[in-house]
């Protein structure tokens, strides 16, 4: 065995984590200074209203842990840089609509078309780079089996839209309680770290080890209560690393498995407008997307999170399996 394979990852996840930790009190004290504070939605739990003002845009911290940490031992590699480029790409845009949204004191940013045009935009060079590179091209591997498929040029472009898009964006919809969205990411990084490890991926291995790392440094400052969110600017970056792993890997089908957590919130959301919409008004579940259903029920906010955690490791050792 490689013994790289192991030791650029971890050595990536520690860098990043140091990394995270020496600057995030700078950061911190900076946004605070600037009064970049979160604005909270009225209509959500009433128990975030005491989280009115705590500053927002911390995914800058894990960004910067991550593109340090990778750039520093990844030497150059294609897709190394192209995998750091689409995490900042969509971070710029989560940072656009963090900075709308704290200059205007309101709840809404980026008009949502100009946000989807952004994303779709990044989404498409994704693909075009896939396709150029013999070694990603249409090809797709198949979870819980040793079985791979060539898919027609269009459906490969469609997947990876919807790869790109729905990883971002379900994230996003995760990103609701302090720690929730950093630790789950950071679990599913690891699974990646350990997929691209045994599909012979060094650099995309060392990029997801970076990921988790920084994440965990994240955490350090957003565990409950927390000291600062990481706003769109972090949660699409992190949805955007999941999503260009799974591409530069072959394994889309896999991020269902591996991300399930983010699988399960985002279906919270979808059945929730829905059910919303057929029966005039009526609410499947108390509040969506699922965790708030959680805090509606009185549960505690580190009791909701721990659990999600579990269920997000339950996931990501699933992930394990359908690549053996």
């Amino acid at each position: 065995m490689d013994r790289s394979l192991v030791y650029m990852p971890l050595l990536g996840a520690l860098i990043g984590f140091v990394i995270v930790l020496f600057i995030g009190p700078g950061i911190i004290r900076y946004l605070t200074k600037l009064r970049f504070g979160q604005n909270v939605r009225l209509d959500g739990p009433r128990r975030h209203l005491q989280k009115s003002g705590t500053p927002t845009m911390g995914g800058v911290m894990i960004i910067i842990g991550v593109v340090v940490a990778a750039l520093i031992l990844g030497q150059g590699s294609n897709h190394m840089l192209f995998a750091v480029f689409i995490t900042v790409a969509y971070g710029a845009i989560g940072f656009l609509d963090d900075l709308i949204i704290i200059l205007t004191r309101s709840s809404l940013g980026l008009k949502a078309r100009h946000k989807l045009f952004g994303q779709l935009f990044i989404a498409v060079l994704v693909a075009l780079y896939a396709l150029s590179r013999p070694d990603i091209g249409t090809t797709v591997l198949i979870p819980f089996t040793q079985a791979s498929i060539e898919l027609p040029v269009a459906a490969y472009v469609v997947l990876i839209l919807g790869v790109m898009l729905g990883t971002t964006n379900a994230v996003n919809l995760t990103d609701g309680l302090d720690g929730l969205a950093g630790g789950s990411v950071a679990i599913a990084a690891v699974s990646y770290a350990v997929i691209a490890g045994l599909l012979g991926r060094l650099e995309l291995a060392l990029f997801a080890g970076s990921l988790a790392g920084a994440c965990l440094g994240f955490v350090w400052f957003n565990a409950h209560p927390a000291a600062i969110f990481m706003g769109d600017t972090g949660a699409l970056a992190l949805g955007a690393a999941l999503g260009i792993l799974a591409i530069l890997t072959r394994t889309p089908f896999h991020l269902i498995v591996v991300g399930g957590l983010f699988v399960i919130e985002t279906l919270s959301d979808i059945i929730q407008v829905t059910y919303f919409k057929l029966t005039d008004g009526k609410r499947f579940f108390k509040m969506a997307p699922l965790h708030h259903h959680f805090e509606l029920l009185d549960w505690e906010e580190p009791k909701i999170v721990t659990r999600f955690w579990l269920i997000g490791l339950f996931f990501a050792l699933l992930g394990l399996l359908a690549i053996l």
